[in-house]
């Protein structure tokens, strides 16, 4: 079960998939794809996922095929490293962003209204499948004996936040916000918003948080019961590896938990593909007054990146 090799996307092109193709050489970390990067901690036995997306930080299809890649880079090593030294090389799995103040701001809405625009609906299932494949693969850890975890130093919009919600925990510095704005362009978050929010919070609650549009604070949803962690700000990395630390000797009980969760409430594969379609079919139900406020998003979204100093925003993508 756990070092299957299967992971491998159908939605990658026959090159790619022969790149992941496991060499006879043990796999080594860390690993640098265009848009991340994946580390091995190897003291604390935690890998570390960081974004460090080369253009806006929102789910574009090049985000997202590096996860899909990373991911299967994930399950190679552990096969290789339990191949070389019968052992697993982790316990623990962190996603994080190296873009200040933002862990993702969502789907590529420029690319929502241009396909909405030109009638293409097939080429919104076919970006919202490829999204859910590798949201539903962090939702089951990858298949491999970890705990997840999402730090959240800055924005999780939209898609930002679903994927944040598809793993294990979140992890989040108290003034970070998340939330769901989709509503305010008579849209709905149709990537796994509802499918993990009413398991973690119930259908009710889910429904509030969908409908509403607000943006919430960490603490807000720290007391709602959607962040499972707080940290202070600037503190986020510090209480990660403090929670590790203090769990790390009862893993096989909280990761037997997790997997327990999984299958007596499970979010499937099957599930978050459905409720793509219908994403897809709703948005071509859009007029022109929703798509120019999907625009004006689009416009904030780079003013917000014009005002991170250019300096600062290159160290930290290097």
């Amino acid at each position: 079960m756990f070092f299957s090799r299967s992971i491998v996307p159908a939605a990658l092109s026959a090159g790619h998939r022969e790149a992941l193709v496991p060499s006879p050489a043990p796999l080594q970390l860390p690993l640098r794809f265009d848009n991340l990067e994946l580390r091995l901690d190897a003291p604390a036995r935690t890998l570390w996922c960081t974004m460090r997306p080369q253009g806006r930080p929102s789910y574009t299809l090049e985000l997202m095929q590096d996860v899909h890649r990373m991911q299967a880079a994930t399950v190679e090593f552990f096969a290789s490293h339990h191949a070389e030294k019968g052992e697993r090389p982790a316990d623990w799995f962190v996603t994080n962003s190296a873009v200040p103040g933002i862990y993702n701001l969502g789907g590529d809405l420029a690319h929502f209204a241009e396909r909405i625009r030109s009638r293409d609906h097939a080429s919104l299932v076919r970006y919202g499948h490829i999204a859910v494949e590798a949201i539903h693969r962090n939702s089951i850890a990858f298949d491999l004996p970890l705990i997840t975890m999402a730090l959240v130093q800055g924005d999780a919009l939209g898609g930002g936040f679903e994927h944040a919600l598809s793993f294990d925990m979140i992890v989040a510095e108290r003034s970070a916000k998340l939330g769901l704005p989709e509503i305010l362009f008579n849209m709905f978050p149709g990537m796994g918003a509802y499918s993990f929010l009413s398991r973690r919070i119930g259908r009710r609650q889910a429904e509030e948080l969908i409908t509403s549009g607000r943006i919430h604070t960490a603490e807000e949803l720290h007391a709602m019961g959607v962040v499972d962690v707080l940290a202070e700000d600037g503190e986020g990395e510090a209480t990660v590896y403090d929670y590790i630390a203090r769990h790390s000797r009862k893993h096989n009980a909280h990761f037997t938990l997790q997997r327990a969760r999984r299958r007596v409430d499970p979010v499937t594969l099957e599930e978050l593909r459905d409720v793509v379609e219908m994403w897809a079919e709703a948005a071509m139900n859009l007029g022109e007054a929703d798509l120019k406020k999907m625009g004006r998003l689009v416009a904030a979204q780079e003013r917000r990146l014009a005002s991170l100093a250019s300096p600062g925003y290159a160290n930290a993508a290097e």
